[in-house]
């Protein structure tokens, strides 16, 4: 499918996230975001959404991400917001795209069951799957570069947050990233198809991690 054709507005978002993420972090810049909006226009299709709010939400989702902005997880929404009341959509079009922005992020789990819709579902899968397999594994290791944390140590191990707020504090070794989001992403897939897509990638991500640690310890 050529998403760019479907709508004047999708080009046009293209352009302004382009605009607006330039010089981001490796894991979160334009392709994050175009990788999500192919993954999201494919399960949209499938599961029979409405692809111009599927489109919309994954191409803004991560326009202005918590973890850029000094943990305010307004930021996103808000300027999705006034980016969308510039345009000619629909009211009710523009608030579900902002309520999808708002509710998308992982955060610990801690953001589960606040919002549902088909898009919201195919739009999270898209994103979470992104967060899995090879690429999931590389913008894992991207981003604790970029905040100067250790790959591994043994003496700090995974844990299970109380709340948001822990989980968005957390400063940890990278490899802890897998048990405490990425291991766990399959299970809660919300769509068939990005349920089996799921699979694969985390079957990648399973067999990474075992390696990792038969190196770790001389094993392998």
């Amino acid at each position: 499918m050529d998403a760019n054709k479907q709508h004047p507005l999708i080009a046009l978002t293209i352009a302004y996230v382009k605009e607006q993420l330039e010089g981001a972090e490796a894991g979160h810049d334009w392709w994050h975001i175009h990788r999500v909006h192919t993954l999201a226009c494919k399960l949209g299709e499938i599961e029979g959404a409405d692809m111009l709010v599927v489109q919309l939400s994954a191409l803004l989702h991560d326009i202005a991400d918590a973890k850029f902005h000094g943990g305010d997880e307004e930021v996103g929404p808000a300027r999705a917001a006034i980016y969308l009341a510039g345009t000619d959509l629909e009211p009710a079009r523009q608030q579900h795209v902002v309520d999808i922005v708002r509710y998308l992020s992982f955060k610990g789990g801690f953001n589960e069951g606040k919002f549902y819709s088909l898009e919201y579902a195919v739009v999270r899968d898209a994103d979470r799957l992104d967060a899995m397999g090879a690429i999931g594994i590389a913008r894992t290791f991207h981003y604790g570069g970029f905040k100067n944390r250790p790959l591994y140590d043994p003496d700090i191990p995974p844990v299970q947050y109380a709340n948001k707020e822990a989980y968005k504090g957390s400063a940890a070794p990278t490899l802890n990233h897998f048990y405490e989001k990425l291991l766990l992403l399959k299970d809660g897939m919300l769509t068939e198809s990005g349920k089996r897509l799921a699979e694969g990638r985390h079957a990648v991500l399973q067999a990474y991690v075992d390696q990792f640690l038969a190196e770790w310890h001389g094993e392998a």
